[in-house]
């Protein structure tokens, strides 16, 4: 049974509040202008730039999900980190070259030279309208840890509350020093979430009557009723099933799709990238990022793949000689915050909470998306305003975007129950909305001489609603076939992204641009 907080836990909570409040304290610059808020100026550390990517791409949907996802399934979520390495040569060539030689502060700003400024307002009004659904339900994510730290549960009602301290929270930072400030507590935050991690997985390990090989013999023998299969360690599913988000087939090209729009077409993670001295540099933090992930991962998946031994083997737990067996009869999703709030000692308990909100943190998707708003849709209105203006702008962007974002978490609490899907795989195949229009939109502006603007925003329109048509919700209020219920998230990203870049290419393209890549070779 969860146990409330004590002292112990709330004054390293509290300690944890005072760090983070230092370090965007010293890492404010006075007197910034748009780029020192947007950018930092372009002198963020290659390294640290890596490790702030690492921690917006890795979020409380790892925290939280990734464990949900082995304890009820495998390892194949691993394979992500094949398709985000595929993803990231491609950004790193394509991409990442031609944003710096045109010295863009956002990825879309590449679409008006392309294009005109219809395309670039478009893709950022679709960019703003994914990301608060993306950072909308990973907001309710980190909700969820934060309810049942405060209440013990995750009603309704304590999920606005929980969502709203954390709205709070992250609009000081973002507040604070923009750019530069965040990625700084970027690297606390990971600190803080990976060590966290490493004490669960020690203290749960020594609850677990088992050696080493006993450990993997009893994950790779496991019960044949068990999620996943009798395999739990298994690495890759070679399964054409196209219920199943990670087999192999599905990891290649729609979770592929899904990284490179993410590191490539997301202002969320490119804004970092593009704080680097260069393309050189920027590439390289992309690739640190996701080499560095892979530990992470599967630091997580383990903590999962143990929690299954601990609640689902009673046949093994029964050998540690307790007479209660540990059990858990709550909802899925919530299972790694139920371990620590009803296991973990006090004190140990605070920190590694503490690395369940700061995995959680929304400021990074607050300063790029306020990026977006204020570059590709204000800035182009309000010409001849100060730079002083624009950063005040940048601010209250922030406050109006945070709102969204509020609203999300709420509607996320309700929508993730009418699925019935999974925690990681719901924020995840929430981020596919946007992601197909912005696939298909780019494909056709970077490979080919066809489209206008006028196409492009009817790709990114049918990108969106091809995806639409695959929710439950819809299925059932047009009376579409149920078997469509059943489409992983990675097949609706590729069936979307197709729809997309088809629409898009219907135009000549008489009209488009030649895009000036000389400098960017």
């Amino acid at each position: 049974m969860p146990t409330s907080f004590a002292l112990a836990d709330w004054a390293v909570l509290g300690g944890y509040v005072l760090l983070l409040t230092l370090a965007g304290w010293l890492t404010t610059r006075r007197g910034m202008n748009s780029e020192d808020y947007f950018l930092a100026s372009h002198h963020a550390p290659t390294w640290l730039v890596a490790v702030s990517v690492l921690s917006t791409v890795q979020s409380a949907a790892t925290f939280l999900g990734v464990p949900d996802s082995s304890f009820r399934g495998n390892f194949t979520y691993i394979g992500g980190v094949l398709a985000a390495l595929i993803a990231a040569w491609i950004v790193a060539h394509v991409l990442i070259p031609r944003f710096y030689a045109l010295k863009v502060t956002t990825v879309y700003e590449l679409l008006e030279s392309r294009f005109d400024v219809r395309a670039r307002r478009a893709a950022g009004a679709m960019y703003l309208v994914g990301r608060i659904l993306a950072s909308g339900a990973r907001l309710y994510l980190a909700a969820i840890a934060v309810s049942m730290i405060m209440f013990l549960d995750v009603s309704p009602q304590h999920i606005v509350i929980a969502s709203f301290v954390l709205l709070v929270f992250g609009l000081v930072f973002t507040f604070m020093g923009g750019l530069n400030s965040i990625i700084w507590s970027d690297l606390i935050q990971v600190v803080l979430y990976v060590g966290a991690a490493l004490m669960v997985l020690l203290f749960l390990w020594s609850k677990i009557p088992l050696t080493l090989p006993e450990t993997v013999h009893a994950l790779t023998h496991a019960p044949a009723q068990s999620p996943g299969g009798q395999n739990k360690l298994a690495l890759i599913d070679f399964t054409f099933d196209l219920s199943a988000p990670w087999g192999i087939f599905a990891v290649l090209t729609g979770v592929m799709l899904l990284n490179l729009a993410s590191s490539g077409l997301d202002q969320d993670i490119t804004q970092r990238l593009l704080a680097c001295k260069d393309a050189r540099h920027g590439n390289r933090a992309l690739y640190a990022s996701v080499i560095v992930s892979l530990p992470v991962i599967l630091l997580f998946l383990m903590i999962g793949a143990l929690l299954h031994i601990f609640y689902e083997r009673p046949e093994i737990m029964a050998a540690a000689g307790g007479t209660i067996m540990p059990t858990f009869h709550g909802e899925k999703v919530t299972v790694f915050m139920h371990f620590i709030l009803s296991e973990i000692p006090p004190g140990l308990r605070g920190l590694v909470t503490v690395g369940v909100i700061a995995a959680a943190a929304i400021n990074s998707g607050l300063i790029s998306m306020s990026a977006v708003l204020v570059n590709d849709l204000y800035r182009p209105l309000a010409k001849g305003r100060s730079e002083r203006h624009f950063v005040r702008a940048g601010r209250l962007a922030s406050v109006i975007l945070g709102l969204a974002l509020f609203a999300m978490s709420i509607l996320s609490y309700y929508w993730q129950r009418y699925t019935g899907a999974a925690l990681l795989d719901f924020v995840l195949g929430v981020m596919a909305f946007a992601y197909s229009g912005l696939l298909g939109v780019y494909a056709v502006a970077m490979f080919t001489r066809r489209g206008t603007s006028i196409s492009v925003i009817a790709a990114l329109a049918t990108g969106f609603l091809t995806v639409l048509a695959f929710q439950p919700y819809v299925i059932d209020a047009l009376g579409l076939p149920v078997a469509m219920k059943g489409i992983a998230f990675p097949w609706q990203l590729v069936l979307g992204t197709l729809v997309a870049a088809g629409t898009c290419a219907l135009a000549s393209g008489k009209s488009a641009k030649e895009l000036t890549l000389s400098s960017a070779r």
